[in-house]
C-alpha cells in the first residue's frame, strides 16, 4: 500500500511540475545603487509568479526566474517601469522616476559626487 501511495505522489508531483514552466531572463535596467537593488528585489521577490530576482548593481543586470504560467516577461518589465526604472526597451514612467531618491535617478550617483 505504501508503495502505491509513493508512486501516486511521484506521478502527481511530475504532473504538477510539467505545468509549471520556469524561465530565467536577464533584464538591463537603469538602476544606480544599492537602494535601487533593494527596491527592485523587494518588489519582484514578493510578486506572484516571480521565483527569484537579483540585481547586479555594477552591470545593472537584473536576473529574474519566473513561472510563465503566472507572469510574463513583459509584465515584469512593466512593474520595473512603474517603479521608475528602464527595463530593456521599456522606458521608466517619468512620474515614477521623479519619486525616486536623487541617488536612484538616472545619473544620480554622478550627481552626488
Amino acid at each position: 500500500m505504501k508503495f502505491v501511495l509513493s508512486i501516486m505522489m511521484v506521478v502527481g508531483f511530475f504532473t504538477f511540475s510539467i505545468g509549471q514552466e520556469v524561465k530565467t531572463s536577464v533584464i538591463k535596467t537603469s538602476s544606480e545603487c544599492g537602494s535601487c537593488k533593494k527596491r527592485i528585489e523587494e518588489k519582484l521577490n514578493y510578486t506572484k509568479g516571480v521565483k527569484f530576482a537579483e540585481l547586479d548593481v555594477p552591470s545593472k543586470n537584473l536576473t529574474v526566474k519566473y513561472s510563465t504560467k503566472k507572469i510574463t516577461l513583459d509584465e515584469i518589465k512593466t512593474i520595473l517601469s512603474e517603479l521608475g526604472y528602464d527595463a530593456d526597451e521599456v522606458k521608466a514612467v517619468p512620474e515614477a522616476v521623479k519619486k525616486l531618491p536623487a541617488c536612484c535617478q538616472p545619473g544620480g550617483m554622478k550627481k552626488q559626487k
